[in-house]
């Protein structure tokens, strides 16, 4: 019989292609989400639907029951409490259900140098409250995604948000999808924590040029500058930039990724989609 393996937060954009791998390789996959039935849309076939909230620890519970591993992407949409808290709830629930493995997103930035800002502070405590589970855990500390991308093409413009000079090595989310899969079926990656790296370093602005030219040659690219970022997130119905983007635009363009993904290359095999290979794809 297959093993089943929950994702908490597959409907995300990072979520979604690790449910989808975890099938193709054999696991029997259940999808924990708030909204069921758009769920169901997303994941018609082959896939078992849990209704649940990651606050709510009966939905969890019901969801773990029976499952020998569980993968967490919780994106609060910038409420980090969200991420800690549900994370520490899933990690405890997953304790007292007898769960063999627990595998957790979390950033190529985490760590106590950068705690000072509430994003990294939510993951590091995320991180800790897996290691102290008891639960047989990995966690990805990843890197830029290239799937991010189109989030800054738009309306016919392509936008780089502030002065942003650190480069990442960006990866493909199907790549990342891969090394979480293989690390359930991988005994020697427990009680590991490894950094996810693509196979090409690329500032924000190379990145985005890079796409735009690929997969949106109408839209022209548009720097804005932080002071006026700070201005415009001033307006009516612009509380999410005040609150989350802007904040989030100014970490980037300060911290870096630390430490080197040779460990879990190694382990895991190397990302090797590169960005030219990734807008070909969506292109087709």
């Amino acid at each position: 019989m297959a093993q089943t393996i929950l994702v908490v937060g597959a409907t995300g954009r990072l979520g979604e292609p690790v449910a989808r791998r975890l099938a193709g390789d054999g696991y029997s996959v259940r999808v924990f989400s708030r909204n069921e039935e758009s769920t169901r849309k997303k994941f018609p076939h082959g896939f078992e639907v849990i209704r649940g909230d990651v606050l709510d620890v009966p939905s969890l519970e019901r969801a773990m029951a029976g499952c020998t591993g569980v993968h967490i992407s919780i994106d609060g949409r910038g409420d980090w409490d969200v991420e800690r808290n549900g994370t520490k709830n899933v990690a405890a629930t997953a304790a007292r259900q007898g769960v063999r493995r627990i595998t957790l997103i979390s950033g190529a930035s985490t760590c106590e140098e950068n705690a000072w800002f509430p994003m990294t502070r939510a993951k590091l405590d995320a991180e800790n409250a897996v290691r102290a589970s008891g639960v047989p855990f990995t966690i990805f500390r990843c890197t830029m995604f290239m799937e991010l991308l189109p989030t800054f093409v738009r309306d016919g413009k392509a936008m780089l948000l502030g002065n942003q000079p650190v480069p990442w090595h960006w990866v493909a989310a199907d790549d990342y999808a891969a090394m979480v899969s293989k690390a359930f079926d991988t005994g020697s990656t427990a009680g590991k924590t490894f950094y996810v790296y693509g196979p090409e370093a690329l500032t924000m602005e190379q990145a985005i040029e890079k796409y735009r030219t690929a997969c949106a040659p109408e839209a022209t690219l548009t720097r804005v500058p932080f002071w006026i970022l700070s201005f415009m997130s001033m307006f009516p119905g612009r509380t999410e930039l005040r609150r989350v983007g802007l904040p989030l635009m100014r970490y980037f363009s300060k911290v870096r990724e630390i430490s080197d993904s040779r460990e879990a290359d190694d382990l895991l095999g190397k990302p090797k989609t590169t960005l030219a290979e990734w807008c070909r794809a969506r292109q087709r």
